[in-house]
């Protein structure tokens, strides 16, 4: 894979904003265009930067599910004009992330209500204190479950627990039978875990064995990231995937601190035992965040 395909798919943490200061890593973004893809019914995806971007369209209005960054999320907005004249009725985030959420603010005085995990929403406005100007807060949050119908479309959010956060949520386009993951799912690509925002390496694994069991063999869902950018929606295979990325890596470090290992030498580890398909950068993310948590009984 090109280089610059593979940065750009990746995604951008907010960490990875002071890259811009970069000018060649500048002129690379600059040369990347936006993608949008049809899937079933009238939901479809967007990528540009960030977290992938599901949407809906119909006779009804617009609903759009994560919103990137400030400056991509107006060509989304853009292009769904273009295809409707109908109004945005929800803007939906899988969680607080600003690769999800900082975009959010294109929204501002055009969609109708923002909605998130209420813990999303409470890890929002942790991570942005003091920039308050710069957000769209969701005015609407739910715990376990919340269901809404635009049109021929039922829309569902389901919180399976905590892993990547303690407030990611898995939108489902009913009808269609789509689902967005948000990071619960990083496609074979090392995942980030947030333990300050009550992320579990744990439960990780459980919330996606839940989620294999209330969705079905026909569901197509739609990954936060994926490590190949042609890869960011797939099956429940790769759910599966996942969950057994996350099972190994616990397995794997809870034997290393039985045997007395340190966090600094579990970090050097370069692989997983069990895990083959995970790809890119960021293992030492998974082994850090897993070594505390587990660590700590």
């Amino acid at each position: 894979m090109e280089r610059r395909k593979f940065l750009l798919s990746a995604g951008l943490s907010m960490a990875s904003i002071a890259a811009l200061r970069n000018q060649g890593f500048a002129a690379i973004l600059q040369d990347q265009k936006y993608k949008m893809k049809a899937l079933r019914n009238n939901v479809g995806i967007f990528t540009e930067q960030g977290g992938t971007i599901a949407y809906l369209v119909n006779k009804e209005g617009i609903v759009v599910v994560d919103a990137q960054f400030p400056n991509t999320a107006p060509h989304l907005i853009d292009e769904l004009k273009k295809q409707s004249d109908k109004p945005f009725q929800w803007l939906i985030n899988t969680h607080h992330h600003g690769d999800h959420t900082s975009g959010n603010i294109a929204f501002k005085d055009l969609a109708k209500n923002v909605a998130a995990h209420a813990n999303s929403l409470i890890n929002q406005k942790a991570a942005t204190a003091g920039k308050e100007s710069a957000q769209l807060y969701p005015d609407t949050t739910f715990t376990d479950t919340w269901k809404i119908k635009v049109g021929d479309e039922s829309i569902q959010a389901h919180y399976f627990g905590p892993g990547h956060t303690n407030g990611d949520a898995m939108i489902h386009f009913e009808n269609a039978n789509v689902v967005h993951t948000g990071d619960l799912v990083f496609n074979r690509r090392y995942p980030v875990v947030d333990p300050k925002a009550g992320a579990s390496v744990r439960h990780w694994a459980v919330a996606l064995e839940t989620a294999q069991k209330t969705f079905n063999k026909d569901t197509q869902f739609v990954f936060g990231h994926a490590f190949d950018p042609e890869k960011v929606t797939g099956t429940m295979a790769d759910l599966k995937a996942m969950q057994n990325y996350m099972e190994n890596l616990v397995a794997f470090v809870g034997s290393q601190i039985k045997a007395g290992k340190t966090k600094d030498e579990v970090s050097q580890a370069t692989a997983i035992p069990g895990v083959t398909e995970w790809q890119g950068q960021g293992i030492q993310r998974s082994l850090g965040a897993a070594f505390d948590e587990l660590s700590a009984g």
